[in-house]
């Protein structure tokens, strides 16, 4: 048990989840006027972007020279550091929603909290873990401004503005999941 304590310190996991819970807390006590309706995709994709861009923190260590030097096998661990962190951003938004206002269901939590940790994934094997929060950032940015999702390419643009039965939404976080949690898990992140 003493190795995973080590891997949790070295990768800033209680500071990742301190702020992974303060800033949906945050979000959640703004959001009580009201304001969007219950509806309203934004507050909850809001809350998921910025936990699992809090929890990009750990998707690199200390010394990377040391990670890839190491005796073990850091592919299951990457992949599992991504689904994990994936899980713990979107229990903590459900059980936000349990305390106050239900704002999204289950499937579309999971959905977006599984491709968020994808584009996280994503960007720590692109451009290293300082950087992987800029992927998510960039994709939620452009899905608050871009044109109502009337073709496929705006529907896949905004993949986690869309209800959670939208194939086109599924499909695109599904992807981005699979393919962020494998490049991170077998690259690694970025030097």
């Amino acid at each position: 048990m003493r190795w995973l304590t080590l891997y949790a310190r070295s990768r800033q996991v209680p500071a990742s989840l301190a702020a992974v819970v303060i800033s949906a807390v945050a979000v959640c006590a703004l959001a009580r006027d009201g304001g969007g309706g219950p509806g309203d995709p934004r507050l909850p994709v809001l809350v998921l972007a910025t936990g699992a861009m809090a929890a990009s923190v750990g998707l690199s260590g200390q010394d990377l020279a040391l990670d890839r030097t190491a005796a073990i096998r850091w592919a299951p661990r990457r992949a599992a550091h991504v689904l994990l962190g994936g899980a713990v951003v979107g229990t903590v938004l459900l059980a936000t929603q349990a305390l106050g206002e239900d704002r999204a269901s289950t499937a579309f939590v999971v959905r977006d909290s599984a491709g968020l940790m994808g584009l996280v994934a994503l960007g720590a094997a692109l451009w290293g873990g300082q950087y992987a929060w800029t992927l998510p950032f960039a994709w939620l940015s452009f899905s608050f401004i871009a044109p109502p999702p009337t073709s496929a390419a705006t529907r896949v643009a905004s993949w986690m503005l869309l209800p959670a039965g939208t194939a086109v939404g599924t499909w695109t976080a599904l992807v981005l999941a699979v393919a962020g949690t494998a490049a991170y898990a077998v690259a690694g992140p970025r030097r």
